[in-house]
């Protein structure tokens, strides 16, 4: 099962505007934003991760729904959490 993940964009990458430190439950990582660029999202704004890459932009209700439904659902979100952290986009 895929699925994504609510991340709150922390910061954009000066050199790579495609690039943005994201928290994801506390865990800080660096996600492709390029899918998103007719739509950029900035610091403090959600959006929904799959392996690395920002699928969507999503509210903050959205996000803590999302996050509510996918600790509820255990062995699914554990997958998908460590697949993000084993992501790694440089």
């Amino acid at each position: 099962m895929c699925l994504g993940i609510p991340g709150e964009i922390i910061e954009i990458s000066e050199e790579r505007p495609d690039l943005a430190k994201v928290s994801v439950c506390g865990v800080k990582r660096a996600i492709n934003i390029g899918l998103l660029a007719d739509d950029p999202p900035e610091p403090g704004e959600w959006i929904l991760i799959h392996v690395g890459f920002a699928l969507s932009k999503i509210d903050e209700e959205e996000a803590a729904a999302a996050l509510e439904f996918l600790e509820s659902i255990g062995k699914a979100y554990e997958d998908e959490m460590a697949a993000l952290l084993e992501s790694r986009i440089d």
